[in-house]
């Protein structure tokens, strides 16, 4: 492992970790993730206000997100709404993922924030945690500009959640941190990969999605390096509380991922959709597959064990 030369603080903890293996390999320096991932930034990040027409009308008869991946589909609800209603059904509930977007980004960044408090501003490892924090301030903008372009309401999580939210990005250690950060962003980057290149999609929320995935994918490969970091040099305790914290919150998310009120606002019955979307074996398949890339990296580095997979495993995002 080659000690980076640009900053002289991360290198102490890297020569501590050189030559640690772990069951995707040798772990990574520090340093040389970050400045590939500096580079990167400099090369492929986005304007949203400049990249986007936001003025442009709506498409009659788009959808405003892939009707496969919209919660119903497939129900006998579903069969029964009209096509008017399933796509505007789709535009609340791009709204719904928008809202929730936000929320996990402004965890994200007090996280991040918390992360390098104490590490030297001069390394690339800071560096690019702070262009990540960039990032973040941009397309939690993006999304509410899009929430308001859709005249759809904002759709935040219910006071449980948005107060559980509050005591995790206090209480979480470095690996718990970014095991709940793979989380928000990995099974919405699935389905934004399906998204943006989907031309039955309104043009507006294909650039969204485009410009979140280009820029999210850094964003996972700074988590995921960092992750395989912490499980390997974390105490054992931190390792079993990551394992436990993050199954709890991946039970908190797979219930967020969509907020009830969309169906409430296209003039469905809500209890009744929630019944058929939590019957729907097409709805748990569309969410274990958008998890699996996720879970099977976690199950990789030792998180998915005990207790934790026991609530991966009642949160429906593992098989």
């Amino acid at each position: 492992m080659t000690t980076a030369t640009t900053g002289t603080a991360g290198t102490a903890e890297d020569t501590e970790v050189a030559g640690l293996r772990d069951a995707l390999g040798l772990l990574k320096d520090r340093e040389q993730v970050a400045e590939r991932l500096l580079a990167s930034s400099a090369k492929h990040s986005f304007d949203p206000d400049e990249e986007l027409d936001w003025d442009a009308p709506f498409e009659d008869g788009k959808w405003f997100w892939p009707p496969e991946l919209v919660s119903l589909y497939g129900t006998p609800m579903w069969k029964r709404m009209s096509e008017e209603q399933r796509i505007l059904l789709s535009r609340h509930e791009a709204a719904a993922l928008a809202s929730l977007g936000i929320w996990f980004e402004i965890i994200l960044m007090q996280l991040l924030v918390r992360h390098i408090y104490d590490k030297a501003a001069t390394s690339a490892h800071v560096r690019y945690a702070l262009t990540e924090i960039e990032d973040e301030c941009r397309h939690s903008k993006m999304f509410a500009r899009l929430i308001s372009r859709g005249g759809t309401p904002h759709y935040p999580v219910s006071r449980a959640h948005q107060n559980l939210g509050r005591l995790f990005k206090t209480i979480s250690t470095t690996p718990g941190s970014f095991t709940a950060t793979l989380l928000g962003e990995e099974v919405l980057d699935w389905m934004q990969r399906l998204t943006f290149p989907d031309e039955r999609v309104q043009p507006l929320i294909r650039g969204v999605t485009r410009i979140h995935v280009v820029e999210e994918a850094r964003h996972v490969r700074y988590a995921r390096e960092e992750l395989r970091r912490q499980m390997m040099t974390a105490p054992r305790w931190s390792q079993e509380f990551t394992r436990v914290t993050s199954g709890e919150f991946a039970r908190v998310f797979s219930v967020a991922f969509v907020n009830p009120e969309v169906y409430t606002n296209v003039g469905l019955d809500r209890r009744e959709a929630q019944a058929q979307v939590k019957a729907s074996a097409h709805r748990r398949d569309i969410m274990q597959t958008g998890s699996k890339r996720l879970t099977d990296f976690l199950d990789d580095i030792g998180v998915l064990r005990g207790a934790g997979r026991r609530l991966w495993k009642s949160s429906g995002l593992l098989a």
